[in-house]
């Protein structure tokens, strides 16, 4: 709802801003995209900044295609589900089966209810700005990454790539377009390298990243 209250805040007709949340699905790069827009940027830049933030899907893939195998068409489409939720769902999983169900599952839950959503803010609840920071809607990205990250903090490496990334990340805000300091956070990773082969769980196999 918070999406489509901001879009229509910021110029968007319903249509265009519905049809923003089925086609692009992506929560942060969407809300990057509708402020630079609401700011008076232009498109192309909107457009920029929307792509910088969703470069994180790649890594989303690449951890993701061993248990989404099958033919390009039914991959393009799994594709469109390639979010944070989703992917984060899916790499916790012990076996590429459950790793897909899971990813199916919450990715269509998902898209649904947000494309739902939007729809209920862009159309119901129009010219609602205020609403957003009022009740602490604009909270809700930042709540969700970090309920998706807390768990994976349970062992020292873990802690150092988070911390290493957040550190890179609050450096570049100041000097960088949205999305590149999300980018750059991802160098972070490699501060849990080293350690990572040597970090083994109880039964001496290395924890899947």
């Amino acid at each position: 709802m918070a999406f489509g209250i901001t879009a229509t805040d910021a110029g968007l007709s319903p249509w265009e801003t519905t049809a923003f949340s089925t086609f692009v699905f992506g929560g942060s790069a969407q809300f990057a995209a509708v402020d630079v827009i609401g700011d008076g940027g232009a498109a192309l830049s909107a457009i920029v900044a929307g792509l910088l933030l969703n470069l994180r899907c790649l890594a989303y893939g690449v951890v993701m295609a061993p248990a989404l195998v099958g033919p390009r068409w039914k991959r393009a489409l799994w594709s469109q589900l390639m979010v944070d939720q989703p992917a984060a769902l899916g790499a916790a999983q012990p076996n590429p089966d459950l790793a897909r169900y899971a990813y199916l599952v919450c990715g269509a839950y998902l898209f649904v209810l947000w494309n739902v959503a939007t729809v209920v803010g862009a159309i119901a609840l129009p010219d609602a700005g205020d609403v957003v920071t009022d009740w602490g809607l604009d909270g809700g990205i930042p709540a969700i990454f970090l309920a998706l990250l807390w768990p994976r903090l349970r062992q020292p490496d873990q802690r150092r790539t988070a911390l290493a990334g957040a550190a890179i990340a609050f450096a570049l805000v100041p000097f960088t377009p949205a999305g590149l300091p999300v980018v750059g956070a991802a160098i972070g990773a490699a501060a849990g390298w080293r350690s990572r082969p040597a970090d083994a769980d109880a039964d001496g196999e290395t924890d899947r990243p």
